[in-house]
């Protein structure tokens, strides 16, 4: 599993959107020219290349006769890829693995796992057993990815190995290294040594940002991450449908509910100041809409900016789980939000503000950001421009940054 990037440095994961699909065409140039021939630009760029060639007075006549059937058959080939046995088998193994490494943290996650079983299995065997098993089913996961065209899936992927990497230090303390590759390796030996509380530690579904946690929502992520179509066609009409996002709108809400004006106490009828619950409800209430509608349009985009920005709020709300369901906000195993309106009203109004204030410009700019690349950048084609011609730089941004 050769994968060679380097662990000492901040890395870029992004080789997991470069698996080979169909012949030698990577897959992070399979999407791109995708996105190229729905908005004509790829199909602009190859009658420029075939125009060229006619009047250069090299080959014209041989271009005046296949011009038309040699670019049909690319434009056919490019819409609808063939993907390789080979992808195909890795994709079913990404999501197999994805479910049996979820199956496995939780067992890392769970109390029982770290106390002694009455058929006299101690504490340590259980947790060394469940150890070995983490790391075998995470380096599975790791080499599908590599090979996966699951974008959506892999870009979580990529963020549960940027966890590990983070947390390098604490998880050689208990025998795990992570490898220049990626995987990970078991010292069995130094794992035994380590007392079982350490591990515990380390996996803790009590702490939302323990190495545990983090890896447990970005599976979760993948797991719930929808799946592009291939070699299927797609009604043209519902392409080009312009679809609402949310973000705009999600903008403006995160814009009112870390606003003072908001929280600004109004004078009750029995001449005492309180805040208006009602309008911070309608603000909250608008919020947690728009963040669904934008989980809904974004889930479903190709775009590195999207996929990388949406990882970036999914993680966020993922850390804040625990906060939000204090205000009546809770987060579904697909991390879209559901409010209760009079758990959120009970709430004191004014931990809500020093809430949102935090979460919410935390997320702001990503969500701008998401913003932007499904909107003004919609129609640069990940490396192509409206014009057909080819930008290189907008096309090597293809990265997971989290």
């Amino acid at each position: 599993m050769g994968i060679g990037i380097d662990v000492s440095s901040n890395q870029d994961y992004s080789y997991l959107f470069q698996g080979l699909s169909g012949g030698n065409l990577g897959n992070l140039n399979m999407l791109s020219d995708y996105a190229a021939i729905k908005n004509g630009s790829y199909g602009k760029l190859l009658k420029s290349y075939y125009g060229s060639m006619d009047n250069s007075g090299t080959s014209s006549s041989y271009g005046k006769r296949n011009t038309s059937s040699v670019l049909d058959q690319i434009l056919e080939e490019k819409k609808y890829p063939k993907v390789s046995k080979e992808a195909q088998e890795a994709n079913s193994k990404l999501t197999a693995g994805i479910s049996s490494l979820t199956q496995a943290v939780s067992k890392l996650q769970d109390e029982n796992t770290y106390k002694a079983s009455e058929d006299g299995t101690s504490a340590a065997d259980k947790v060394i057993s469940a150890v070995k098993s983490y790391v075998s089913q995470y380096n599975d996961v790791v080499a599908a990815a590599k090979d996966s065209t699951l974008v959506n899936k892999t870009a979580h992927v990529a963020g549960m190995m940027r966890a590990s990497e983070e947390n390098a230090e604490k998880l050689a303390e208990i025998g795990v290294t992570v490898n220049r590759d990626g995987t990970l390796l078991l010292d069995v030996d130094k794992l035994k040594a380590t007392d079982v509380s350490k591990v515990q530690e380390l996996f803790t579904k009590d702490d939302v940002i323990s190495y545990g946690s983090a890896v447990r929502s970005r599976l979760g992520f993948a797991s719930a991450a929808s799946s592009p179509v291939e070699s299927t066609e797609t009604d043209s009409a519902e392409q080009d449908k312009v679809k609402y996002t949310g973000t705009a709108a999600l903008k403006t809400d995160i814009e009112k509910l870390t606003s003072d004006s908001l929280f600004e106490k109004i004078l009750g009828e029995d001449g005492t100041e309180r805040y208006d619950v009602e309008s911070i409800f309608a603000a909250a209430k608008s919020f947690v809409g728009n963040y669904n509608s934008m989980l809904d349009a974004a889930d479903s985009s190709y775009n590195s900016g999207v996929i990388a920005n949406l990882a970036h709020i999914r993680e966020k709300t993922a850390q804040n789980q625990d906060m939000l369901a204090q205000f009546g906000i809770q987060v579904d195993e697909k991390g879209k939000l559901k409010i209760d309106k009079d758990v959120f009203q009970k709430s004191d109004m004014s931990e809500v503000k020093d809430f949102f204030k935090e979460y919410g410009s935390s997320i702001a700019a990503n969500v701008s950001l998401v913003n932007y690349y499904m909107t003004t950048q919609a129609n640069a084609a990940n490396g192509y421009t409206a014009s057909g011609t080819y930008n290189a730089q907008e096309n090597s941004r293809y990265e997971v940054t989290l």
